[in-house]
């Protein structure tokens, strides 16, 4: 040891680590927006959202959500539920889905002329009446406005005095957009990602692990549905058992009778998946169930501390109205509503206190009633504390393993577990490492198991007054 003389101080690492909790409500959703009317608009690349601003710059908007369905989430997520991140790809691509419009004679009024707002600016062509091909930005320019297109005539260029310009232009087609694109996959040639294939570029991007997954528009497709429940079930390799919304088809079943059968056809039952039905209504807007699902979901758990404890049933929607897709009104009493979930269906209703998410269970139910699998906070819950242990433990891997390592871990679970319990997330929970668990070889090998005891509140969801005539009371009332 060097020679020392003086006064010194050192610091050793802390025995127990401090939680790194994983985030909750964070939607990774997958759908087309309008981005030929903003700068640099990406297709297949996920970009993390944080206000309404951002997310507009970054996708454009319109309230053709038919056309545009990641608009409706942008819409839903920060106007009406003020929810934040989300992470969204956009699938449509100017460059293959477009639709090309030939050259047609336009009015030119006030010095404009007036184009749909699928129109791309760099396919337009303007000429004159003989054929005479004017420049942009020295005879006319362009720009979006109100939901279209303006081509604006330039005082002092070569067609200030045209009464009526030839025009051709290329438009975004949303209709060829694909439930191929949702899916997406991986290109054999370039090796790149697209789709639901990019979920696993969120966390190495955003350090961000999205916990729902939406495709409104597109997920009531089982070949989608099934893709969502797949990549829910591991994301990264290591973030597992997230939940995939999945809206039921309001084209095909328009009576609350007939969704039992149709998500048994489309064999809806995985314990990732949650079946939505009907569509909402809010003033003249519809919503696919999914996207206000997400946006409730995110609220209650921040509500929470960013936990997602507590059941999103029961809590207030966005809406005054259920519909089917032909806007036809869907009206439940309770018993029709019960009926629904009692066969894993999560539903809406107007019973008391506004229309609310009404339902507890996820798509498994019934023929799967483990309880950590169907309850939807029980299940978000075992997933929630599996990804905030692996965030927070991550950084120990590949340490010398020993007994210090070992009960370092140990007992920094267990406080962190005490604390939930404290504050009421779980009734109980305890970490043990167990023997037959932990063989000589796993040992050998740097393999040790740690075993968490997990209890999630489940939902109060029957309460049950027992009401009994007691006739002691009379005498007790009338004695004289």
């Amino acid at each position: 040891m060097a020679f020392f003389h003086g006064v010194k101080a050192s610091q050793k690492e802390t025995s127990a680590s401090t939680p790194v909790t994983a985030a909750s409500g964070i939607p990774f959703v997958v759908g087309t927006a309008p981005i030929h009317t903003v700068a640099n608009g990406k297709v297949n690349v996920p970009i993390l959202c944080n206000t309404y601003s951002e997310a507009v710059e970054a996708l454009g908007y319109s309230d053709d959500w038919e056309k545009y369905t990641l608009c409706e989430m942008v819409y839903s997520q920060f106007k009406l539920y003020a929810m934040s991140p989300i992470v969204v790809v956009n699938v449509l691509d100017p460059a293959t889905h477009k639709t090309a419009v030939e050259a047609t004679m336009y009015d030119v009024k006030d010095r404009q002329v007036k184009l749909p707002y699928e129109a791309i600016i760099s396919s337009i062509t303007v000429k004159s009446s003989d054929e005479a091909k004017y420049e942009r930005g020295k005879d006319y320019d362009v720009f979006y406005q109100d939901n279209a297109l303006i081509v604006e005539i330039i005082s002092g260029g070569a067609a200030e005095k045209e009464e009526a310009v030839e025009i051709a232009f290329e438009k975004v087609d949303a209709s060829k957009v694909t439930k191929a694109d949702i899916i997406g996959g991986i290109d054999v040639n370039t090796k790149a990602a697209s789709g639901f294939e990019l979920i696993d570029q969120v966390f190495p991007r955003f350090l961000v692990v999205p916990d729902l997954l939406l495709a409104p528009g597109w997920s009531h497709d089982s070949e989608v549905a099934a893709v969502m429940a797949t990549k829910a079930e591991a994301i990264n390799g290591v973030f597992k058992d997230v939940k995939a919304l999945v809206d039921a088809d309001c084209s095909v079943v328009k009576h609350y009778t007939e969704v039992q059968a149709w998500r048994t056809e489309k064999n809806l039952t995985n314990k990732a998946e949650i079946v939505l039905w009907p569509k909402l209504k809010l003033g003249d807007k519809t919503f696919h169930y999914s996207v206000q699902a997400a946006g409730l979901m995110a609220k209650v758990d921040s509500d929470n501390d960013g936990c997602p404890c507590e059941s999103p049933s029961n809590k207030n929607l966005q809406m005054d109205a259920m519909v089917l897709d032909d806007g036809t009104e869907v009206i439940l009493d309770i018993t029709q509503a019960n009926y629904l979930n009692s066969v894993g269906v999560v539903t809406a209703l107007n019973f008391i206190g506004g229309f609310v998410l009404w339902g507890n269970y996820t798509a498994c139910y019934p023929s799967n009633t483990d309880v950590k699998d169907y309850m939807i906070p029980v299940s978000r819950m075992f997933s929630w504390v599996a990804n905030s242990l692996i965030l927070t433990y991550w950084s120990k891997t590949d340490r010398k393993m020993t007994r210090r390592l070992m009960h370092t871990i140990k007992d920094s679970i267990n406080i962190w577990l005490n604390g939930l319990v404290a504050a009421e997330k779980l009734l109980g929970g305890r970490v043990e490492i167990l023997d037959e668990e932990n063989p000589t070889t796993d040992l050998m090998a740097g393999i040790i198991r740690f075993h968490l005891y997990i209890t999630p509140p489940s939902p109060a969801q029957e309460i049950d007054f027992v009401l009994e005539y007691d006739p002691s009371y009379v005498a007790q009332a009338l004695a004289v």
